[in-house]
């Protein structure tokens, strides 16, 4: 069966491969981008290949464009937009992590419950959020933006359980590294406040996170899952991706939980 999908932060990344994806399948998508400038690229591309989209903008900390996106009547929300700040926690600006807590959780919260009030009524309706490994677990360098995914998780399991009862389905979607820019962009915002000469953090630690970044996987394959929690009745809750972390994850929270300080 075909859906209506909404979907958040398809002006590039995870969320513009969702959204074209789904809509060469047949589903009908609504994707929102940040910008009018990623709202008229997309358009372009969608026509370009052919592909049938409706495409709004939405930044999520503008209070005109998240009323105006709840007004859509749709089937599934898939939560897809999100920023990177990455950085020591120590060190890094809080400025910058509050901001980062403003779009990946507080505002995504905030269009979820406008999205949920008319899925109860209705009775059905399904809720993804496009999490990550980071919202299992949480890295050097990465702890902040860790920080906001773990949030999401918690949301998200809560909200699996609160929303059941009106059959509604809450899940996520927990990638690994893809290569869509998204973890560059993240590395080299440390570099709008770091100074070697002020910060005690030393710079060859960043040097090492941004040279891990050189092995990252196709973000086409993030299609796949998302088809499948889409498309799928019956699904588990978490969906780590690619499926072959899954041990790497459980193992990292086992060390924690065995980490001696």
């Amino acid at each position: 069966m075909k859906s209506k999908v909404f979907i958040t932060g398809a002006g590039s990344g995870f969320g513009k491969i969702a959204a074209l994806g789904l809509a060469e399948r047949g589903h009908t998508v609504i994707a929102s981008a940040e910008t009018g400038p990623q709202v008229q690229s997309l358009r372009q591309e969608a026509a370009e290949k052919n592909i049938q989209i409706e495409v709004q903008k939405l930044d999520l900390l503008n209070p005109i464009d998240l009323k105006k996106a709840i007004e859509n009547d749709i089937d599934v929300l898939f939560n897809c937009a999100g920023i990177c700040e990455a950085g020591p926690v120590a060190e890094q600006p809080v400025d910058l992590i509050r901001r980062m807590f403003e779009v990946n959780v507080f505002h995504h919260l905030e269009l979820t419950q406008g999205f949920a009030r008319k899925m109860v009524e209705k009775k059905k309706g399904k809720i993804i959020f496009m999490s990550s490994m980071s919202g299992l677990v949480s890295f050097p360098l990465a702890g902040a933006y860790c920080a906001t995914k773990h949030a999401l998780e918690a949301i998200a399991e809560a909200m699996k359980d609160e929303l059941a009862p009106f059959g509604i389905k809450v899940l996520t979607i927990n990638p690994g590294p893809y290569k869509t820019g998204f973890n560059e962009s993240g590395v080299d915002s440390i570099y709008q406040w770091y100074d070697p000469k002020k910060n005690f953090t030393p710079q060859k630690s960043i040097k090492e996170l941004k040279a891990s970044l050189e092995k990252q996987f196709d973000p086409k394959d993030i299609l796949d899952i998302v088809v499948e929690v889409v498309e799928s009745d019956k699904h588990s809750f978490r969906s780590i991706w690619p499926a072959k972390l899954k041990k790497d994850v459980i193992k990292s929270q086992q060390e924690a939980w065995e980490a001696v300080i």
